[in-house]
This record gives structure tokens, sequence and C-alpha cells, in this order.
């Protein structure tokens, strides 16, 4: 008698996991696959608002449409429209969205899950690519959430709109908008998703009341713009910016330049209405989108998603305060800064920028030859890339906020050029996704890779990346407070960069 309770038994553990394969949404079934050793549930694919195409394109995202029966989602979506992906400089393949498919059907988004149960409501980590907001996609292999979800969280990842059909501001656009203002689609989209993932996210084990926002570079500024965004509030409760932020103004500009270069695109395509424009392939309009003169496409403070004075905004606390977690990679000026200019070029250059506060700079920034001058121009970079906008979102959050600096230079690859802690470097390791790049990895970077991600998930747990072992990662102080370095061997250092931040706080 005990041998076909023991059968059954075995049967029906083994039918639990693909019972709980199908999970189900506002919109209808998903069904998705398990990770090798089923300790990992993934859905691939999942729509979390229409597809922006015909009409819609330029347009807010709608509701996703419901569908009856189950829909397998068991591989990325489509990335969105832009340029062809191809490795490039220190970004191998690694960090490039799959060259295909490429569509403006793109809003989907795709999660890991560990949980067992909807009672379970883990804390929710949800990831935006970067990209310059005119490039990247969910499906890039260190984005991968599994090892994530192994240790306790929800992983989640998302597609956004990038582009001139993701950014492209127009004033016909704003007046059809119905609430005067165009551009910033692409943030639309991470709003939207937020929204799906507090109705949805329970179902997958997540708890919609822990959500942590995090990305890197163009989506460091999804980051600072969702934190800014009144559209946003009560979205997420956490946050994590990596390498970028709007209070560097880059990217920026206000609704009447953003839809002058609207205008300027129009009358490139040669069409007089939106109505032509939005009949137009949408591979046509990347294509016109590359010409130098129209300049890129970004965030517009359009006085909707985003405030329209949004230094003054974030003094006046007006933003969504949340615990932050925010940072720079010791190699985030390298591709930005490079100069050649000579010493006495480099020194006119502070003169005339800075008057009488000149000699300061040049004790901040110094050079005193011609090939000096290129690596105080990529500090410069460093600085108001990344490194003083984090600064100064700590000073105005209310909440504890957490600063580091990655100077952890990866493993060399065999026939690769050494870019050391370059941008983006240390996504894999916050990650744990080092599995997923081809480099011979020592135990140093393995080492890293463990602390890093624990810190992260640490973080998007309690609001607070210390925990266990780890050494003790102190809360940012606005006078010179302590800043993280993170590598095999972190620790705090006070007052780093205090010097430089506070002759940026007079500029």
């Amino acid at each position: 008698m005990k041998y076909p309770l023991l059968l059954l038994f075995t049967l029906t553990t083994l039918l639990l996991p693909a019972q709980a394969l199908v999970v189900k949404t506002a919109q209808g079934k998903v069904q998705g696959r398990t990770n090798a050793d089923r300790s990992v549930r993934m859905f691939k694919g999942i729509p979390f608002a229409a597809p922006p195409v015909g009409d819609l394109r330029w347009k807010a995202p709608q509701p996703a449409p419901k569908w009856k029966g189950v829909r397998d989602c068991a591989d990325f979506a489509a990335s969105p429209v832009q340029n062809k992906p191809q490795p490039f400089y220190c970004w191998s393949e690694e960090f490039i969205a799959r060259p295909e498919p490429l569509s403006e059907d793109c809003l989907y988004l795709n999660v890991w899950t560990s949980a067992t149960s909807k009672k379970d409501k883990r804390p929710v980590l949800v990831w935006i690519y970067g990209g310059g907001l005119s490039s990247g996609s969910a499906n890039c292999a260190v984005y991968d959430g599994e090892e994530l979800a192994k240790k306790g969280v929800v992983f989640v990842s998302i597609n956004y709109r990038v582009g001139v059909l993701g950014f492209m501001a127009h004033p016909e656009l704003s007046r059809e908008s119905g609430v005067n203002a165009s551009g910033n689609y692409g943030f639309l989209d991470q709003i939207a998703a937020l929204q799906w993932l507090q109705q949805n996210i329970a179902a997958f084990g997540g708890d919609p009341n822990n959500v942590t926002i995090a990305g890197q570079s163009a989506g460091s500024f999804s980051v600072n713009a969702l934190i800014a965004s009144p559209l946003a509030k009560g979205l997420f409760h956490k946050a994590i910016a990596q390498s970028g932020g709007l209070l560097s103004n880059r990217l920026l500009q206000n609704l009447p330049t953003a839809e002058q270069q609207g205008v300027s695109f129009m009358q490139k395509a040669q069409v007089q209405s939106i109505a032509e424009l939005r009949k137009t392939p949408a591979e046509t309009l990347q294509e016109w989108s590359n010409d130098a003169a129209l300049g890129r496409f970004g965030s517009t403070l359009d006085g909707y998603v985003l405030p329209t004075n949004l230094m003054e905004h974030f003094k006046n606390g007006r933003h969504n305060q949340v615990p932050l977690m925010s940072g720079w990679v010791t190699g985030d000026g390298d591709f930005l800064g490079n100069s050649d200019l000579t010493v006495a070029a480099y020194q006119q250059e502070a003169r005339t920028q800075y008057g009488d506060r000149a000699e300061a700079f040049l004790q901040l920034f110094p050079a005193t030859t011609d090939a000096e001058v290129a690596t105080a121009k990529k500090k410069m970079t460093l600085m108001g890339f990344a490194a003083f906008p984090a600064h100064l979102l700590a000073g105005f959050n209310s909440k504890n906020t957490f600063l580091y600096q990655f100077n952890h230079v990866p493993t060399d690859k065999p026939d690769f050029p050494n870019y050391g802690a370059f941008h983006t470097s240390e996504v894999p390791f916050a990650l744990h996704t080092l599995h997923r790049w081809n480099r011979p990895w020592q135990p140093a970077d393995r080492q890293t890779e463990d602390m890093m991600s624990s810190y992260w998930v640490n973080f998007a747990k309690t609001g607070n990346p210390n925990g266990g072992d780890l050494p003790h990662w102190p809360a940012y102080q606005k006078n010179g407070g302590s800043i993280m370095l993170l590598n095999h061997q972190p620790q705090a250092q006070a007052g780093l960069f205090s010097p430089e931040f506070k002759f940026m706080e007079v500029n």
C-alpha cells in the first residue's frame, strides 16, 4: 500500500513545478520556464502595455490588452527600435542588446523568481537599462536575473522606448496630449511597468509594497527621473542609481527647446503633421534621427512627467523621498573626458569659466603637462556625470543614502584591451552575472561579485546594504561623509571628493 502512495507523492511533486509555471495576471495567464536546477521560475516577454504603434506612437502607454488561454513567455520580446546593436569600445557583446528583433512593439518585461507562493512577498528589484536613452534592451546577457532571484529577490527587467520614438517632443504632440506636454514617453513606459507590477507582481511571489528601482547610466538617469516625477509617487520604495544623475543637467532640455527639436525633425522628414509622421516606418524615423544636426533626443522638463525646475524641485524636497544607494565607477569619465588641449589652453579655459576661482579649480584639477590635461578632463567628467549629482541627491534626500565608488579592475581577457574599471563594468558584479561575461575570472573577481550582489540584495530587502559579515557601509553625510570603495577588499573612505564637491556647489 505504501508504494502507490509513494508513487502518487512523487508524481505530485514533479507536477507542482509545471503547475507553478502558469501564473495568472490581470491580462491573462502566462507560462514560464525553470532554470536548470528548478530553483528559479523565469517569465520573459510579458506585455505590460499595449504596443505603441500606429495612432499610439508618441502617446502615453495604454493598458495591455487581455488574452484568452495561456501565453507562452519563454523568451525575450523585441528590443525597442534603435540603430543596429553591435559591440564597440570597451563594451563586448555581453553588454549589448541582441541585434534582432527590433520593433516598436517592445513594451514587455521579464520576471525571475524563486518564490514558491503568493504568500512569500519577496522584495522586488526592477532593472532599467542604460544606453543614452537612445539604445539598450532588457535582453543584454549581463542583465540576467537568475542569480539575484536565488538570493531572495524577485528580479524584473523592463523595456522602454528610446531615441526619437521614446523622447521626441513637438508642439502638436503637446496640444493633443491633454496635459500640454510631450516627450518623455520612455519614462512613461517605465511608470506603466511599475503600475503593472503593483497590480501583478504578488502573483509571482513579490511584494508590491517593497519595490526597488535600479539602473545604470541612462538607467540611472531614469531612476533619477522616477524619483523626481510626481507620476511615480508610491510606485517604488527604494532606489539604486549607478553612474549618472539628472542633476548634472545632461540629456535635459526645457519643453520649448525639445519641441523645436521635434519641429526640426518634422522639417527633415518633409511632412506637415504628426499624423503623417505616424505613417512613416519606424526604421525610417530611426535613420533620419541619426542626423547630428538634430542633437540627441532625451529628457524634457515638461512640467508633467518632470518638473520645469529640477534643482528647485529637489531642494524643496518635493521629490519621492526613498532610501537611496548611488555611486560611480572610476572609469566613468574616460569615455567622455578625452581632451587634446594644451596646458596653456586648459588653464585659459579655467580662467574664462571660473574667473577669480580659477586657481582653486586648478589645485583640484591640476595639469602640468599636456598629457595630464586629459586626466584632469576625465576627472571633471566623472564629477559632473555621476559623482557630484549623487552627492547633491544625497544632500536633498531625507532618507538614508549610501554612496559608493567602484574601483575594481575586471580580470583581462586575452587579446582584448584593458579598459580598467570602465563605465558599466560594475553591473555584472552587482547583478551576480559574471558567468554571463566571457572572461577568465579570478578569486578576487568572484569575491567582489559575491560582496556587491549581497549589498544590492540587502538594500532591496531593507533599504540598508549592510548585513551578515559584509564590511560596514556607513550612510552618507553631505559634509565630509564616507563613500564605500567597492573592490575585493571594500572599505569606507571619509571625505572622498569633499573639496571638489564644495567647489562645485558654489559654481
